[in-house]
């Protein structure tokens, strides 16, 4: 479901209207108000046509995009997805969240995101790797490890990168792991990097947990049951938590007593959906949205509870570990409803702190451990956090907002640094 640019203006406007409107500190107030008009429009957007000759000799062109919003606080970040349904509006609204993401979790990074027309589904392997290679010819220009740094996203994965990375790297003549994040290990890549986004997600989760009393034992419901879907459930059941329904793109499966997530992921590597798993009773995923659990997690594509399928929510919190999967409008019903949720530029930003680790390792040309990743990223988002939950308190608002506050005010102390 495509976003609305006109969304991000929006929590942009509110959120600087109420910094300006409170009475704590008037240069902090002046200084978001004025500064952050930077941000309502990116910085740069780049359309490239993308000829690629196919397995049967037919030339197709596709059309990519990559979008850079800010670097005020460093080099664009932001990964690129291929999908059928990529459109302008929706990779600037991501490029948006990237500049707020980085600025909440306090990494050296500005927000970019990029994207290309295409159903990969529909491509050999080795069309998918003339398409990705193309899309680096004619981006080149515009990205590296000091200006912008794509990374995995919706439909790309780590072999995707290795060839962004291997075609950039010919073009410059000499190796340059650290134009991408999210490759594979063996070239670059990061211990870690595979699961950040869930075990991010779960560290947030973890501490606002202690904060609301939700008692030893949550029960959870995951929609979405890909890399951040599946790992989330995984390090929840692991930590003690009963995963009581998860669905996929073709089924929903619930057991109230809980399910075997190791089964579970098991049957999916076999069959390649969970749909049959004799582990529990098929629901619908709108039944899983309305399931009374301690906590909701939304890990698919952006768009997923709408203004009509948030009165039916009955979960105590929701954790957003899908970009965007809260629409603005379903967002007020469900705070109206007293559900706490966890704005997604706080509870997914794992990936991207993991993939500046990376980044870090590429450019020091020295790696790290799985523990040192790990407590590293639980330092940084225990930090971003508590800086949230302050907000919170602080402006009295809910935690979009107070994350949003956190970032908006690192943003226009940077711009007004700089001289902006």
């Amino acid at each position: 479901m495509p976003q609305n640019y006109n969304n991000c203006l929006d929590q942009l406007n509110k959120t600087r209207d109420i910094i300006k409107d409170q009475d704590k500190n008037e240069q902090e107030r002046e200084v978001a108000y004025e500064e952050m008009r930077v941000l309502e429009e990116p910085q740069k957007i780049i359309q490239v046509s993308l000829p690629v000759r196919m397995d049967d000799g037919s030339l197709r062109v596709f059309q990519g995009i990559r979008v850079q919003h800010s670097n005020v606080r460093g080099p664009y970040k932001g990964g690129v997805r291929f999908h059928p349904e990529v459109d302008l509006d929706e990779v600037k609204s991501l490029a948006f969240w990237m500049t707020i993401k980085c600025a909440v979790v306090d990494i050296p990074y500005g927000g970019g995101k990029g994207g290309i027309i295409v159903n990969p589904k529909e491509l050999s392997e080795r069309e998918l790797e003339r398409l990705s290679r193309e899309y680096i010819r004619k981006t080149s220009e515009h990205i590296g490890p000091d200006q912008d740094i794509p990374a995995p996203d919706v439909y790309t994965n780590a072999q995707i990168m290795a060839w962004f990375m291997d075609e950039y790297s010919n073009l410059r003549g000499k190796n340059i792991p650290g134009v991408v994040t999210g490759k594979p290990i063996e070239i670059g890549g990061s211990v870690g990097r595979d699961k950040a986004t869930a075990q991010g997600g779960y560290f947030v989760f973890k501490n606002i947990k202690e904060k609301i009393d939700l008692g030893k034992q949550v029960s959870v419901a995951v929609h979405g049951f890909g890399n951040a879907g599946s790992n989330f459930a995984r390090i929840a059941t692991q930590d003690g938590h009963k995963v009581v329904a998860v669905a996929d793109s073709r089924a929903t499966v619930y057991n109230r007593e809980g399910l075997d997530i190791e089964k579970l992921e098991e049957y999916k590597v076999q069959n390649g959906s969970i749909q049959g798993f004799e582990g529990g009773e098929e629901i619908t995923w709108q039944e899983l949205l309305a399931l009374e659990v301690d906590l909701l997690v939304p890990a698919a594509l952006e768009g997923t509870i709408t203004k009509e399928i948030a009165p039916t929510v009955k979960a105590k919190t929701v954790l957003e570990l899908a970009n965007g999967p809260v629409t603005p409008e379903a967002d007020e019903i469900l705070g109206q409803n007293g559900i706490l949720v966890i704005p997604d530029v706080l509870a997914n930003a794992g990936g991207v702190v993991v993939s500046y680790f990376e980044w870090v390792q590429n450019l020091d040309n020295y790696y790290w451990n799985r523990e040192k990743v790990e407590k590293r990223l639980h330092h940084k988002l225990n930090r971003a956090t508590e800086a949230v939950w302050q907000a919170k308190s602080d402006y009295n608002e809910n935690l979009r907002t107070a994350a949003y506050i956190v970032a908006f005010l690192r943003l226009s102390k940077s711009l007004k640094l700089r001289g902006v």
